[in-house]
């Protein structure tokens, strides 16, 4: 295996870079843990886990409960067609790539959310819960590899996958390509580590953390987009 095989994906747009991956999955596992800790334990991002709660409140009759779970839900859902509209009316876009406007989206809520009081916690899980479906929806490939920067299921049985693979082939491109998924999940969890320790520290206002990381995302896509263009 050569040196340029092994790097063939770099000619790929910056935003299905590894940096950028790395960047996303930090702040979605910030987002995640953000929710259940300091916004009465909702999951912005596994939304199997706000189902099984509604389901369970739902056949005990805790309706405030329904309600409380069936929101972020109902969000959830509305991020991704948000992001399938905004790929739509802007993928032809010159100056910006569709996919920093859904970052830069993604920012004003989370910022916006840093600002709610605890009263408004259905809310700010409806914000956060939109903006991670916006992020899990425009962003799904890694140097051409499908991966979820917001949750770790998919990514745990696609890793798993390419390292068995690896075993019966060998094929070291295999091997690479189930790092990629073991990394993602590594960052999304130290992200989530990280945000449990800031919460005590900065409260609701730990979410901005994420829209720091997010802000990175959005600049560098923005240089490697002026770089393309000045190539041509």
């Amino acid at each position: 295996m050569t040196f340029s095989k092994l790097h063939f994906h770099s000619n790929k747009q910056m935003s299905e870079s590894l940096f950028v991956a790395a960047l996303l999955s930090v702040s979605g596992g910030l987002q995640d843990v953000y929710t259940y800790i300091a916004r009465d334990h909702v999951f912005a991002n596994a939304q199997t886990g706000n189902i099984v709660l509604l389901s369970t409140n739902l056949y005990a009759h805790n309706w405030a409960n329904v309600l409380h779970y069936a929101i972020p839900v109902l969000f959830f859902m509305l991020g991704v067609a948000a992001s399938i509209l905004i790929r739509w009316l802007f993928q032809n876009l010159q100056r910006f790539h569709w996919r920093q406007i859904v970052v830069f989206i993604e920012i004003l809520l989370l910022f916006a959310v840093g600002f709610l009081p605890e009263q408004c916690n259905l809310l700010a899980n409806a914000l956060v819960s939109f903006s991670c479906a916006m992020q899990v929806q425009a962003f799904r490939k890694v140097n051409s590899y499908a991966y979820a920067s917001t949750m770790c299921i998919g990514n745990m049985r696609s890793g798993v996958d390419a390292l068995c693979d690896y075993t019966q082939t060998r094929d070291i491109h295999t091997l690479y390509k189930s790092f990629h998924y073991f990394g993602v999940i590594l960052l999304f969890a130290f992200g989530a580590g990280v945000g449990s320790n800031l919460i005590p520290l900065l409260g609701i206002h730990a979410i901005w953390i994420s829209c720091a990381l997010l802000l990175i995302s959005f600049v560098i896509m923005f240089i490697q987009e002026e770089e393309q263009e000045h190539a041509h």
